[in-house]
């Protein structure tokens, strides 16, 4: 590999070659692995904190629509995708000391507006919306972080590493949504600020401590700012911004962006607005059924127990999480083709699956407990193929684009995926859920037509 020679300093790395087993510093490498990890998943915990606390905003005392809320929750995807947009050309630029820890601290800044936002409902809905977008760094530093690591790792490893990265830093998905309805209810964690009743329809008032939701994050972001400004190192990569972009001439940059968007894209679109789809199919969220009158209105509130979102949203994105990690691995054995093609076509059957919940039946309570089961256990399938499939193609990035372009080619497409969160809540908003799961599976289709044709068939022109 090549290196830049004016950078100099005990920061860069002066010669760096991880395909040469004899100088590889492998200690080094796995050291910058875990602690851009452990600051990844902190980003993720930024991003996805919206996520946790919007469906709870108007139990709060908020009382914003159910389209202001979709599109809240869609924004952090927005801005993700933008962010990552800069953060892909960030490692060569600023390398990964400077942009791991610049990044983890800014993390603070949207962090720190939800813990003060949630104790009193009188922000305005463009604050909340400012506070949503800057949840967006926390997705952008993926792009970032995931080429960096790239540099320190030899080819045969980079399934397993990036895998690793990926899937864990993932878990802060999982991870904010799962302890936030443990930390609300903790008051000796609010240090800051006093507590608020949350109001549920058919269940009793509440009193909890939100800002606990966020407060606790921030200590953890400025350790890992710590960490990785005392020992972290960077590779000088010789690629300006301008290089960089030679990656377009290529089309399996085009043909690995879609896929990375049905795997990525469904991942980061469906662990954003789960909570959301939830509350307004089967729960306390659906005002139609809710100020309904006669059986129905006595089906969900009487014959029917609400399901509380906070409960069951974690699930999924634990689940995608999981896969990644543990099919990472796989990847290595047998190839990143394959297994994108079994994600997609996993995904195509699953979201078929799932259609049918996604129109209630109000006839009676089975019905809607039985739909919501339908519903719950097809989505979690979604979040496993979609896991997969977020594996097996950062597996293949490596294997198709040299070690540079790979780079570049990897924070591209997790750029684009980003946006997730924003398609998931415009096409759930505007086309509704149905029309939009359909859409799904026809894109799914096309991917699956692309990964055979040029990657898993025998014969395939890039097999991977």
């Amino acid at each position: 590999m090549s290196t830049a020679p004016t950078r100099t300093g005990g920061e860069w790395l002066q010669a760096w070659d991880p395909e040469d087993e004899a100088s590889w510093d492998k200690g080094l490498a796995w050291r910058t692995l875990w602690i851009t990890t452990f600051c990844l998943t902190l980003a993720f915990v930024a991003w996805f904190l919206p996520s946790a606390i919007i469906p709870k905003l108007n139990a709060l005392g908020y009382s914003w629509s159910k389209s202001q809320l979709y599109w809240m929750a869609a924004m952090p995807g927005l801005a993700a995708g933008l962010f990552r947009l800069a953060w892909m050309v960030m490692p060569p630029i600023l390398g990964t000391r400077k942009m791991v820890s610049l990044t983890t601290l800014l993390l603070i800044a949207s962090t720190l507006g939800w813990g003060v936002r949630v104790q009193h409902p009188t922000a305005p809905y463009w604050e909340l919306m400012v506070l949503a977008f800057l949840a967006g760094i926390g997705g952008g530093a993926f792009s970032g972080f995931m080429p960096s690591t790239s540099y320190f790792f030899p080819r045969r490893m980079q399934g397993t590493a990036l895998g690793l990265q990926a899937g864990l830093g993932n878990f802060g998905v999982s991870l904010v949504q799962l302890l936030t309805p443990y930390l609300i209810a903790i008051s000796g964690l609010a240090i800051f600020g006093g507590s608020q009743v949350m109001k549920t329809p058919g269940k009793p008032d509440k009193d909890v401590w939100f800002q606990n939701a966020a407060f606790v994050w921030i200590p953890l972001m400025v350790i890992g700012a710590a960490l990785a400004w005392t020992m972290l190192k960077s590779v000088p990569i010789t690629a300006n911004v301008r290089q960089q972009f030679d990656i377009f001439g290529n089309p399996d940059t085009w043909y690995m962006t879609l896929l990375y968007i049905m795997t990525f894209g469904t991942f980061s679109g469906l662990s954003a607005q789960f909570g959301l789809l939830m509350s307004n199919l089967y729960g306390a969220g659906n005002a139609q059924i809710v100020s309904g009158s006669g059986a129905a209105a006595q089906v969900l509130i009487e014959g029917y127990a609400l399901p509380d979102p906070v409960k069951y949203v974690f699930l999924g994105p634990l689940i995608g999480a999981g896969a990644r990690v543990l099919f990472s691995p796989l990847t290595d054995k047998m190839g990143g083709a394959i297994w994108s093609l079994i994600s997609g076509l996993g995904l195509i059957a699953s979201i078929i699956y799932t259609i049918p919940a996604l129109t209630p039946d109000l006839s009676s309570a089975a019905a809607l407990h039985g739909g919501f089961t339908h519903f719950l256990w097809g989505m979690l399938a979604i979040f496993l193929f979609a896991g997969i499939g977020n594996a097996s193609t950062f597996k293949q990035m490596p294997m198709i684009f040299e070690r540079r372009q790979a780079g570049g080619v990897i924070g591209w497409t997790a750029a684009i995926a980003a946006f997730g969160p924003f398609i998931f809540g415009v096409g759930l908003n505007l086309l509704g859920a149905v029309p939009f799961y359909w859409v799904g599976v026809v894109y799914a289709i096309m991917c699956v037509v692309i990964t055979w044709l040029r990657y898993a068939r025998p014969g395939a022109p890039k097999p991977s």
